[in-house]
């Protein structure tokens, strides 16, 4: 730790009244000349491997190893798809049914013992390989639902075959909609055609290719053992604590040709055009810490000790860019910030299932009505959210198809004497006498809420303790850590929790999954499932981006306000802050791993004391 931070540190402390741990020296440090980009995660990671993980944080380590065919060009605005692995954009039949993909020969994987010594090319059937493994039961993958709406052939009829036998996945049957054309070549067959579809591809940490000879060697423990042919490699994990990337040896020769939007800030504008040309990655090494406490990370950014702060907490965002701009003193020293609306929804779900509070019958949907609207979203972003969001109608983002800002809702009501009066018409009140509602039947109406230790969870569930003690509902909060309770949603196993949704496309059909019944504990947390709803998701899947697709769209989403199978309050605003020798730093909302486009130049950093 250097001094000055443990200086500014103690000084913190003092005033905060807190303690805070240091953190372990790196086991491996990086040599003295090398460009290293370090930040923080403030949630821990899960695991590395594609078919098996979902969340956010795991998902973005993924996409700096493994590559889709497919990516988002880094500066790009609006956002613009371009090949990565791919030799060219796929060809597309003209009924979205038929997509022809053809690798560039010469990419390698990184080398690892499951090869054997030998240098080992990425081929046409790795991605066949890679999309079966979302169908194996025994890896229970969380993204299968996103594969089977549009119904690759033969691929949910074998592994409904081999469930029912109790056999293993076959990976060597064959199938009509996976088809390997030459060895650089395959081409996906779909029995639904979706125009959208080809947004998957650009997903390296959904459907990055693997290498089988690698998930075989490491079996069961290929979570902890990723291989792939992106530009970084794993080579430090203590979990729940730090990671560490290194450069992939035998990533291929790739240069930065970033351009920047015409009215682009100035100083990215001559970042971009000094960076033409050099071999990607820019960065030799990444580190990154989990950080869960939001001070620590603070305290951390502005006493260099991170080169890149991503979402500054709320708290602080006044003190780093009051009134929306940099402060003096930040930018003085060469900062720079990036603010942006993040294609996201915060929620709250309930579990459709649970017998308290799911069900579709009109008492249910009154019960989850009368909660909703007894949340105080205005407050809620002015007190724990700081300011830093925006009243959500529906569950779609901004930034993406189907969102409009014009759109208003109940979503987004806050009125207690309706969330009162729908709770008396149902016969939900206080029948013991003792100050709190009760159910229909007599029995004690108690939600129970999960939630995470970290700080701006307290604050929120701080927030939801004050509303339902407004509305005489008691409401207990169980803590656990963020993958504790991701394991238990999934297994339909909570109540009530509250978590985010992120976009990974310009397109508000990963929202509407939300409440797609085929998706149920998959992206589908609350595991509602009603007819009506699943017949629109399906239908605006098949039409082109226009009007008559808003329609469906926007149909869909007023029937999850009906039911409230989510209680949607907000979508986050962000900024993100970055180091004066860290080049070419931007925000792109669709593209996980920066890390390879941006530049560390170690002369602008301050000396250790």
């Amino acid at each position: 730790m250097r001094a000055g931070f443990a200086r500014a540190a103690t000084a913190a402390l003092l005033i905060s009244g807190t303690s805070l741990s240091a953190h372990a020296q790196p086991a491996t440090p990086a040599p003295a000349d090398a460009k290293v980009l370090r930040y923080s995660f403030r949630v821990a990671e899960t695991g590395f491997d594609p078919a098996q993980i979902s969340d956010r944080y795991s998902k973005t380590i993924a996409a700096g190893i493994f590559e889709a065919p497919l990516e988002f060009a880094y500066l790009a605005r609006p956002y613009q798809m371009r090949p990565s692995t791919a030799a060219a954009m796929p060809e597309i039949s003209a009924d979205f049914k038929t997509l022809t993909f053809k690798i560039k020969p010469g990419i390698y994987f990184a080398d690892d013992p499951a090869f054997g010594g030998k240098k080992r090319e990425l081929t046409a059937a790795d991605y066949i390989y890679s999309i079966k493994r979302h169908y194996d039961p025994k890896l229970n993958s969380r993204n299968l639902y996103l594969l089977e709406n549009v119904q690759i052939l033969g691929l949910s009829e074998l592994r409904k075959e081999l469930m029912a036998a109790k056999k293993p996945f076959d990976y060597d049957r064959e199938v009509e909609g996976l088809k390997l054309l030459d060895r650089y070549t395959f081409q996906v067959r779909l029995g639904v055609g979706d125009p959208r579809f080809i947004n998957q591809f650009a997903d390296s940490a959904f459907l990055g290719a693997l290498a089988r000879e690698v998930v075989e060697y490491y079996g069961d423990k290929i979570m902890d053992h990723p291989v792939g042919t992106g530009p970084y490699r794993l080579t430090e994990w203590r979990r729940s604590s730090r990671i560490v990337l290194e450069r992939n040896p035998a990533y291929r020769e790739e240069l930065y040709n970033e351009q920047p939007p015409a009215n682009a800030d100035p100083v990215l504008k001559a970042q971009a055009a000094k960076l033409q040309g050099k071999r990607l990655p820019l960065t030799d090494r990444v580190e990154i810490a989990i950080i869960e406490e939001n001070q620590p990370r603070w305290l951390s950014f502005l006493n260099a000790e991170a080169d890149v702060m991503e979402e500054v907490p709320a708290e602080y965002v006044s003190i780093a860019t009051p009134h929306g701009k940099l402060a003096p003193g930040l930018a003085k020293k060469g900062m720079r910030s990036v603010r942006f609306p993040y294609p996201e929804v915060a929620f709250t779900y309930f579990n459709m299932e649970d017998p308290l509070v799911g069900g579709y019958t009109p008492d249910k949907v009154a019960l989850r009505r009368a909660i909703s609207l007894a949340v105080d979203v205005d407050k809620e972003i002015r007190l724990p959210r700081r300011g830093q969001a925006m009243a959500a109608q529906g569950p779609f983002a901004p930034g993406t198809f189907g969102y409009r800002p014009d759109f208003k809702s109940e979503m987004s009501e806050y009125s207690l004497p309706k969330a009162k009066a729908l709770l008396d018409l149902y016969g939900y009140v206080d029948k013991d006498g003792d100050g709190w509602r009760d159910l229909p039947d007599g029995k004690p109406l108690e939600l129970i809420y999960a939630t995470q230790p970290d700080s701006q969870s307290r604050q929120l569930v701080e927030q939801w303790q004050k509303n339902m003690n407004a509305l005489q509902v008691r409401i207990e909060f169980k803590t656990a850590k963020w993958p504790e309770n991701l394991k238990a949603a999934n297994a339909g196993k909570l109540m009530m929790w509250g978590v985010s949704w992120v976009a990974t496309a310009p397109d508000g059909d990963t929202f509407l999954a939300l409440g797609d019944g085929r998706a149920k504990g998959q992206a589908n947390k609350s595991r509602f499932d009603l007819p009506a709803y699943n017949a629109l998701y399906q239908k605006q899947k098949l039409l082109p981006n226009g009007p008559e697709r808003q329609a469906v769209m926007e149909e869909a989403g007023k029937l999850m306000v009906a039911y409230m199978p989510y209680k949607i309050t907000v979508h986050r605003l962000f900024t993100d802050l970055a180091q004066p020798w860290v080049i070419g730093y931007d925000r792109n909302i669709f593209l996980r791993d920066f890390w390879q486009y941006v530049d560390v130049d170690n002369t602008l950093k301050p000396k250790s004391d």
